[in-house]
């Protein structure tokens, strides 16, 4: 405890009674804004790819695939299904014939309590009937500020030829709303996006020979000119290896690490998906698997001047990451990403950080595919954000050193928004960042 000694000498302010710690903590988790690092979430200027209300959230991938073990009904039929018919049958299956107690379930709770909304109704009217009232451009405003989200990084794929319409059409005017270049496409199905590349007029080959290279690194800077990206991103697979024999290395060599240090971006790497698990679900159908963390360490090891964000899909890969974070200060680890967003696996994660690192780590990215997920998914992780800095500060207390609600302040923020403003790069991108003060 405090003594009277260090009392005399230590602000007024200082917060020594455990249950005030913690409800102080919870007030300022609460209340921080948060810029929302990872996202598939997109202003109304993209059209169909801005997914909103009740359908598009009952259609998220997770809940396909925890319907499938309720029904009969068979994947084929499911897939035949229109996306109304679809959100029907979910709703009824988890939310009628059973108690949404699943994470995934328990969100859409969320959202429809944070609008006053019945989630034991029967259909799915009164929600339809709401969403369907709203505008758009209004929700977008109402979701950011109930979330207390200031900002969105959104995934953008130059290979998409929908969107990259839209950015060739004058991009996105919200400067909420910013990208992050995508590299999946590139990097990980070269042979497809060679043929797209060639499609369009670059002088490209699947070998990578000739002026393969030289063609790519002008592509990627037309992109990264139009765009103006915080980052470039990466999703990698569970058996992924650097250094290694593939196309995908000569890309990461030859391509992303000095486009990344030529426009001074960090370089960002979500690793651990191993895709189409069960290619009958779809997106719905893609599984987990332990990574190597040594792939990570060579990349940091080689390339000292590339700011690197990570963030691995299976909880074996937590405690190597962070231990790597300790050794690399070119290394920010982020999140609790996809299958570790439960709140008793990221709540466990955070404190195994929290432990190892302190607060220079970023806690987590909604990965919202959906607008009103970004409700949901900042309720929750702010739950156990809040448990598990109220342990650390009680912690902290009981060896002799008592925290003031500033310090609090200040370590909330720098992990909420300060330690990506500072990472994305404070002389070039954070000044994009127009709705961060």
């Amino acid at each position: 405890m405090i003594t009277e000694t260090e009392a005399q000498r230590t602000p007024a302010d200082l917060i020594t009674d455990a249950k005030e710690l913690r409800q102080q903590v919870q007030s300022v988790v609460r209340d921080t804004p948060v810029i929302d690092i990872h996202t598939h979430v997109f202003p109304p200027v993209f059209g169909d790819m801005c997914l909103s209300g009740i359908d598009d959230l009952l259609n998220y991938h997770y809940l396909i695939a925890e319907v499938f073990r309720s029904t009969d009904v068979s994947y084929a039929c499911f897939w035949k299904m229109s996306k109304f018919e679809r959100a029907d049958l979910i709703w009824r299956i988890l939310f009628v014939e059973n108690t949404p107690i699943s994470e995934a379930a328990r969100g859409v709770v969320s959202v429809l309590d944070e609008f006053g909304l019945d989630s034991r109704a029967q259909n799915l009217k009164e929600a339809r009937d709401f969403f369907n009232s709203r505008n758009l451009l209004d929700q977008v405003d109402w979701v950011l500020e109930t979330a207390r989200v200031s900002d969105v990084v959104m995934t953008n794929d130059p290979l998409d030829e929908i969107e990259a319409e839209i950015w060739r059409n004058g991009g996105n005017p919200d400067r909420r709303f910013h990208t992050s270049l995508r590299l999946d496409s590139l990097l990980n199905d070269w042979p497809d996006a060679a043929r797209i590349l060639a499609s369009q007029g670059l002088h490209v080959n699947t070998g990578l020979s000739g002026s393969t290279i030289a063609e790519l690194r002008r592509f990627l800077d037309n992109w990264i000119k139009r765009m103006r990206p915080l980052y470039l991103a990466i999703s990698l697979p569970a058996d992924f290896k650097f250094p290694d024999e593939n196309a995908r290395d000569r890309l990461i060599h030859e391509v992303v690490l000095p486009t990344a240090k030529q426009h001074d971006l960090a370089l960002t790497l979500m690793v651990g998906v191993r895709r189409g698990v069960n290619p009958t679900l779809r997106a719905a159908g893609d599984g987990v698997g332990k990574a190597d963390v040594t792939a990570l360490e060579r990349l940091c090891a080689e390339n000292p001047e590339v700011r690197f964000l990570a963030t691995f899909l299976a909880r074996e890969n937590q405690h190597e990451l962070c231990v790597a974070a300790r050794k690399f200060n070119n290394l920010m680890p982020f999140g609790c990403w996809w299958f570790l967003n439960n709140p008793s696996i990221a709540a466990e994660i955070t404190r195994e950080r929290l432990e190892l690192l302190g607060p220079t780590f970023i806690p987590q990215h909604s990965d919202a595919s959906v607008l009103e997920q970004l409700i949901y998914k900042w309720r929750h992780a702010r739950e156990f954000i809040a448990d598990a800095l109220s342990e650390s500060y009680e912690k902290l207390l009981k060896s002799g050193r008592a925290a003031t609600r500033e310090e609090i302040e200040r370590d909330v923020t720098r992990m909420f928004s300060g330690n990506f403003r500072e990472w994305v790069g404070v002389k070039s991108s954070v000044a994009r960042i127009e709705g961060v003060s």
